[in-house]
């Protein structure tokens, strides 16, 4: 398969939107190919995000992507097509999500989603949205059960998997501290455990001088960690690693400081985002280490970056109550351009499983959310999102990537 290069792609997010608006090539009517959710004048996407609730912090997500699709739409559209963009509230509950998201098929009559967020809330509505042939894309997790192209070839990952993320930590910390004894705060559901045991197999794998001595979880309704982070601050443990999202993440990141544990910090990519550090306090994230493979906004290393300067102008035009450093938000101005990418592919067949085709043959294309060197994988056969990733360490404002990326 024919790699495409960033070149050939252009070096900005704004040549993903020129792409899209361009007019498509003359075709004949018969040629148009539509299910619900598209027609000659409009496409219909949709999205579950926690717009309340413990993880109302995502909800940016959805407002990023409405603004860019509403920048598409002034600039005439996805091949002449305007997009109908519908994100929609989930609270990051199970019973909200599938209520949603049954709204977004039976009766909006989506062509697609994408980008909606949550292992819990998203494993609710699996079966449903492949049942259906509804594509289910670019999810906000990392989860392994999303690379399964035979059983449930409708839905695929947008972020890094997990197990791809935690095997290439524990092989940092096999390098750094071959005795380490380890401590994990996990999130108590599908996310924090698809960490556990890829992470314990390296440590075994590379002779087991290495190990987790205690593992403690919380609940997304918990109001603290601080329980939970004082046992593993007596455990013994020099190397905390910190499965968390959201307020857990700030918190415990604090705590850690506060109780003058100073552990080797490991942290979920997922959780790395501006806004979290910044809420920790971004002194107390100081040599924090985790998985990068994005760019910073708000940041100087990046401030003359091409997606970095389009994505600001899209801030300043449609967002402006958005803070300028919000990793989050950019986060999903890269997965909208993604889908627009997609969508562009698609031409004028603008059927389920054409939509799903283009997007398991991205492989190649890279993201302007994503740093040099790093694209999507996907394949027909292998929904892996990236397999190439940077182990970095958090210098107190900004992360510092290792030499090259680490390839799985």
């Amino acid at each position: 398969m024919k790699k495409h290069t960033r070149r050939e792609f252009g070096a900005t997010a704004l040549s993903v939107i020129a792409a899209s608006v361009l007019p498509a090539p003359f075709v004949r009517a018969a040629d148009k190919k539509y299910d619900p959710g598209a027609s000659d004048t409009e496409i219909k996407l949709g999205q579950t995000v926690p717009h309340s609730g413990p993880g109302s912090l995502y909800g940016v997500l959805g407002r990023v992507g409405e603004a860019y699709f509403q920048m598409l739409n002034d600039k005439g559209g996805i091949n002449g097509r305007k997009v109908k963009f519908l994100t929609m509230d989930d609270a990051y509950s199970a019973p909200k999500c599938v209520e949603a998201t049954r709204r977004l098929v039976e009766q909006e009559e989506v062509l697609a989603l994408y980008g909606s967020l949550g292992t819990a809330p998203q494993t609710s509505v699996h079966k449903y949205l492949n049942s259906k042939g509804v594509p289910q894309l670019l999810l906000n997790t990392g989860a392994s059960k999303w690379n399964d192209p035979k059983n449930f070839k409708w839905t695929m990952a947008g972020l890094p998997l997990y197990p791809t993320e935690a095997r290439i930590l524990a092989k940092h910390v096999v390098s750094v501290k071959p005795n380490a004894k380890v401590g994990i705060l996990y999130q108590n559901d599908d996310f924090g455990r698809d960490f556990l045991g890829p992470f314990k197999k390296v440590l075994a794998d590379a002779g087991g001088k290495a190990q987790v001595i205690m593992e403690q979880t919380y609940d997304l309704t918990d109001p603290t960690v601080d329980s939970q982070l004082i046992n593993l601050s007596k455990s013994g443990a020099d190397v905390f690693y910190n499965i968390t999202t959201g307020k857990a993440t700030s918190q415990s990141i604090r705590k850690v400081t506060e109780l003058g544990w100073k552990p080797l910090q490991l942290l979920s990519a997922g959780s790395t985002g501006r806004s979290i550090l910044s809420a920790a306090g971004l002194e107390n994230a100081k040599d924090i280490v985790a998985i990068r493979y994005n760019k910073e906004v708000g940041v100087p290393r990046y401030e003359k970056d091409p997606d970095v300067i389009a994505f600001e102008e899209l801030r300043k035009k449609y967002l402006p109550n958005i803070d300028p450093d919000n990793t989050i938000a950019f986060a999903g101005y890269g997965q909208a351009a993604t889908m627009g990418e997609i969508l562009h592919r698609c031409g004028d067949d603008l059927t389920r499983a054409n939509v799903l085709k283009h997007a398991t043959t991205l492989a190649g294309f890279h993201s302007p959310y994503f740093l040099e060197g790093i694209n999507y994988s996907y394949t027909p056969d292998d929904y892996t999102p990236m397999k190439t990733l940077y182990v970095s360490i958090f210098n107190g404002k900004d992360w510092d990537l290792s030499g090259q990326p680490m390839t799985e």
